[in-house]
């Protein structure tokens, strides 16, 4: 059974003469996926309603199982866990360790299982020394890296990062990417709505191109990214060595260096 199913969802802000999001279509696999378009396309509106944190005008929202009509956001949260873009919106306790135990607890999880799980996430993103410090002593990447630990500790089905890699550096983006693919071998599904190309491509496996309130792109991330001109009217830039190989004059999609450099090897170009 698919965790996350979406059916003929529509969604209207009161006051608003158009739709937010219009006939939204979309079951979600076990892939890493990556939900990109411009600001107002439509994509935190997407997942604040997937969280139950607003209610759809029409249409079905299934997680794992639960209708959300018929589901509060406090009993979604034991499916699904959202880590905010802003972590100075999430973070209030004054300990690190406080702060990412209390989602565990206030979803059922014992202290004992709560300390285990969080103090396993804060290792898994290099943050073991730093659990008794006050998080806002700490620098903005080390803040949102706790946000995200916080979520991860809870052991939710579906993690959802919105804007992950605001304020991380390339040591920080590359826990990041460790963390989802840890995530998805445990049969996490991994959703995140972004704005960084670069990381797109180098770590989810499947994109959909939110613009004006509808889907107009869903599939593997190289097959989204191959499609320029779609792109382009939903006002998206492709990845930085993508567009430098095709300035080269390259037809290949390329995601990362790596790939590049790989197909360079396996073609003997001198």
């Amino acid at each position: 059974m698919d965790k996350i199913v979406v059916k003929n969802l529509h969604f209207k802000y009161k006051g608003n003469s158009e739709e937010t999001l219009n006939d939204i279509n979309l079951t979600f696999d076990n892939r890493s996926t990556a939900i990109i378009g411009q600001n107002g396309a439509g994509k935190t509106t997407f997942v604040k309603l997937l969280k139950g944190l607003l209610k759809q005008n029409s249409g079905e929202i299934i997680i794992c199982g639960k209708n959300t009509r018929d589901t509060t956001a406090a009993e979604l949260a034991k499916y699904i866990g959202l880590v905010f873009q802003n972590p100075n919106d999430q973070i209030f306790k004054s300990k690190v360790i406080d702060e990412v135990m209390f989602g565990p607890i206030n979803i059922g999880q014992s202290s004992e299982e709560a300390r285990r799980n969080s103090l396993d996430a804060l290792k898994m993103l290099g943050l073991g020394e730093v659990i008794n410090k006050n998080p806002y002593d700490l620098s903005l990447s080390e803040r949102k890296l706790i946000t995200i630990a916080s979520i991860v500790a809870m052991d939710t089905d579906i993690i959802i990062f919105d804007e992950p890699t605001i304020a991380q550096d390339f040591a920080g983006k590359e826990k990041i990417k460790k963390l989802i693919k840890e995530l998805k071998n445990k049969g996490k599904i991994v959703l995140t709505i972004i704005h960084d190309m670069d990381f797109v491509a180098e770590a989810f496996e499947r994109t959909i191109v939110f613009n004006k309130g509808s889907v107009i792109l869903d599939g593997d991330t190289k097959d989204v990214y191959s499609n320029e001109e779609i792109l382009k009217k939903a006002y998206l830039e492709l990845p930085h060595v993508t567009q430098l190989c095709k300035q080269l004059g390259y037809n290949e999609t390329f995601l990362s260096v790596d790939d590049f450099v790989e197909f360079y090897k396996n073609n003997n170009i001198n």
